[in-house]
């Protein structure tokens, strides 16, 4: 059997991988200390104490509503939540970089940005609750809806973004008016073949999209090794765009390379892709249980680098963080909580018919056709007696939890 040349390398049995830590933009330690780095310095100078106890109270605050939404949900209030435990920095580091006319197309875990565009924490459990497909206005935020489809809103935010570039709002030097756009996804939605189509069409066409990918490690119950031989971001740059790897846990390194990305999406350089090196501290979804495919060692090595620690401690070790602060803080947390719960409770069900609305921008002929029926069935259910949704929420046949709201 014939050779390769001996121009190409062997496969390394000695690569680092996928999760090496060797390169990671860094500007907190994890026991907190403040590390200096010439090229990202710049991007966080800015930020006083105030700022970084406002990043610190974005991050305890999402972490309640993450703890309230688990519990909602073994209370039988949720059909299901997915967890963004752990993953706190990584989101409100870059969404608090975003601008206001910047938009963002997320994943289904994306609380804590979410939270940052001004969301209702409280609109996001509609969804979760199967009251509709999302509770908030996308264009008042700019913040598109949760997308389930693994990967598929990855061509979403690049074909956003390449209106956006037709529309002239990038490059013109107008700080109001330039515009970027963001698209969050995990590290398994990588292996999707949207993703790379994804990276083709931004690359191609310089779109002023940042792809912004939250390796937390796990695909579900697939680790990463399972699903590349490289790091994450070592990818993107085959297709043309480049990329950074940063400390997903570190709010202020997360917060500096998302700045730096969105200028250069801004002022016409085109697209970049950061993968943030993460850890999902809790399961993939409320109906996972990730004690059967990870240890207990792996699970408390990543409590030590928690991101809401790391960023107590340095706060603690400056003296800018007051007990007043801590005290005040714990209060809007238990109010959150209880709001939280509260609206939940109260979300009543959705009227079945309304599954047509909401589908297409103007009138359709399939869907009037499909109500017409559903009408003719409601009518008849109503003349023999049978169960109807419009009083019991339980039609044969329909449910309820996949009615209403927006389409995708």
């Amino acid at each position: 059997m014939p050779q390769p040349p001996a121009a190409l390398p062997a496969p390394s049995a000695q690569a680092p991988g996928p999760l090496h830590a060797e390169g990671l933009v860094q500007l907190l330690t994890p026991s907190g200390e403040r590390v200096g780095d010439p090229a990202w310095d710049p991007w966080v100078e800015h930020l006083d104490a105030a700022a970084l106890r406002g990043l610190y109270r974005d991050m305890v605050l999402v972490r309640r509503f993450d703890t309230e939404a688990t519990a909602l949900q073994r209370q039988g209030e949720l059909a299901l939540f997915a967890q963004a435990l752990g993953q706190e920095a990584a989101q409100v580091g870059s969404g608090r970089a975003l601008a206001p006319q910047d938009h963002v197309f997320p994943s289904y875990r994306e609380h804590g940005v979410a939270h940052t565009r001004g969301v209702d924490l409280a609109d996001v459990l509609r969804l979760f609750r199967g009251v509709d497909h999302g509770g908030w206005d996308p264009v008042a935020h700019g913040f598109h809806l949760y997308t389930l489809v693994i990967g598929s809103h990855t061509l979403h935010a690049v074909g956003y973004a390449m209106g956006v570039q037709r529309d002239g709002d990038v490059g013109t030097g107008d700080a109001s008016r330039d515009t970027a756009v963001v698209t969050y996804f995990g590290d398994g939605a990588t292996a999707q073949g949207d993703v790379s189509e994804a990276l083709v069409f931004a690359a191609v066409n310089r779109a002023p999209v940042v792809l912004f990918c939250q390796n937390n490690q796990w695909a579900i119950s697939e680790p990463t090794t399972r699903q590349a031989v490289v790091p994450i971001a070592d990818r993107a740059p085959g297709f043309g765009v480049p990329s950074v790897r940063v400390d997903g846990n570190d709010v202020l390194a997360t917060y500096a390379v998302t700045a730096a990305a969105l200028e250069r999406a801004r002022s016409g350089g085109g697209p970049t892709f950061v993968e943030a090196f993460t850890y999902r501290m809790g399961a993939h979804t409320t109906s996972d249980d990730p004690s059967r495919y990870r240890s207990a060692d792996e699970e408390q090595h990543w409590r030590d680098r928690d991101p809401i620690d790391r960023l107590r401690r340095h706060l603690e070790a400056t003296g800018e963080l007051p007990d007043a602060f801590v005290d005040d803080l714990a209060h809007e947390a238990d109010a959150l909580g209880e709001r939280v719960r509260t609206a939940v409770r109260a979300m009543g069900r959705p009227e079945a018919a309304s599954m047509f609305e909401h589908v297409y921008a103007t009138p359709h002929a399939g869907v009037d056709a499909d109500r017409a029926a559903y009408e003719r069935f409601e009518a008849a259910m109503e003349g023999t007696g049978g169960p109807t949704s419009t009083t019991t929420g339980t039609t044969t046949g329909m449910t309820t939890g996949t009615t209403g709201g927006h389409a995708r």
